[in-house]
């Protein structure tokens, strides 16, 4: 997430039609190390804002294989300045463990004068303080794929051989129309394009309905790939994308299917602990000045009905498979009460 469309700082969002770029560093960090970057316990340093829901979809992963020890976290403050992420919730204003200000800096010691945005997730090279990748895409897919040796006993399957045609159908168009199309109603300049934009989200997510009222998860009877990226923008939906992005043809809360999905990834453990939705709800309202230029953070929503039942273990599936679910947040990683339900 970042402001990667082109516009100039927080003003700019809403100003101009809205397109995602691709990644431009999209090194990846594999078992061979082919792309000269080996997968190594304790080498590369993760860089997310809780409230990017592409930066969330490699929180979750991290938390669901285990890897807190082998890939360290640094947590970026949810209100960008101008420079983009900035590290202002660590002492002195500087991550601990790259002693850099901004994010930026690390986009530069790769690449000087980088004329892109700077967006998270990120993965930084410790030793050098390079950035790696920001290839959003990818990296959640290589986290359950090439980081296997590190991953911790029991750690489920996210994107199992034999289903993975059929998981990287359902991710494209949940992609095109949900993950993105969120941003494209949210950032429209006119009439025609925000209303091409909104009625794809609910055409999709009226196509996932009927899926998820016969069936527990996306693909298979376990979660994989495809749930955490669904999840990272549906637990987002009602507090910012229904009101700041204006996606209000109805609440989440209004479908009964995806409601019950949604609340049971959320209290599955290693989702729902990732989530910090006072970071989700001042980044949206405070950053995005060109479409709320008062900075004004609503009140609501009320975040209690997420720990209801949501008896969506009638319909079976096994949620880790053969696996098991992750331990605790770690202490130094949980998020605190005031982002909580």
């Amino acid at each position: 997430m970042s402001g990667d469309d082109g516009t100039p700082g927080n003003s700019g969002y809403g100003k101009k039609a809205f397109k995602r770029s691709r990644s431009h560093f999209a090194d990846r960090i594999t078992a061979d190390g082919r792309d000269g970057w080996p997968v190594e316990a304790g080498r590369y340093r993760l860089v997310v804002s809780r409230a990017c829901p592409w930066a969330s979809r490699a929180l979750v992963s991290r938390r669901l294989l285990g890897l807190e020890d082998a890939l360290s976290l640094a947590v970026a403050d949810p209100i960008q300045d101008d420079r983009s992420w900035r590290f202002t919730l660590d002492p002195d204003g500087r991550d601990p463990v790259l002693g850099i200000r901004y994010l930026s800096e690390a986009y530069d010691r790769r690449e000087t004068g980088y004329p892109g945005g700077v967006s998270v997730p990120a993965v930084v090279d410790v030793p050098s303080g390079a950035l790696v990748t920001n290839d959003y895409q990818q990296l959640t897919l290589d986290l359950a794929t090439e980081w296997t040796a590190l991953h911790r006993p029991g750690a489920p399957d996210l994107y199992p051989q034999a289903l993975r045609d059929e998981i990287d159908e359902v991710m494209a168009g949940v992609h095109e129309d949900v993950n993105n199309g969120v941003y494209r109603a949210g950032f429209a300049t006119g009439q025609e394009e925000y209303e091409a934009a909104c009625a794809g989200v609910f055409r999709r997510l009226e196509q996932l309905t009927p899926r998820l009222e016969r069936r527990r998860y996306l693909v298979g009877d376990t979660i994989t790939e495809a749930d955490i990226r669904l999840f990272t923008t549906l637990v987002r939906f009602d507090a910012v994308y229904h009101g700041h992005f204006k996606c209000n043809r109805w609440k989440l809360t209004e479908n009964p299917v995806l409601w019950g999905y949604v609340r049971d990834l959320f209290q599955t453990p290693g989702f729902g602990d990732t989530v910090d939705f006072d970071h989700i709800k001042r980044h949206y309202y405070q950053v995005h000045t060109g479409i709320n230029p008062t900075g004004i953070v609503p009140m609501g929503p009320d975040l209690t009905g997420w720990l209801t039942p949501h008896h969506r273990q009638e319909l079976g599936g096994r949620p880790f498979g053969d696996g098991t679910p992750p331990g605790p947040a770690r202490t130094d990683e949980q998020v605190p009460v005031r982002g909580r339900p």
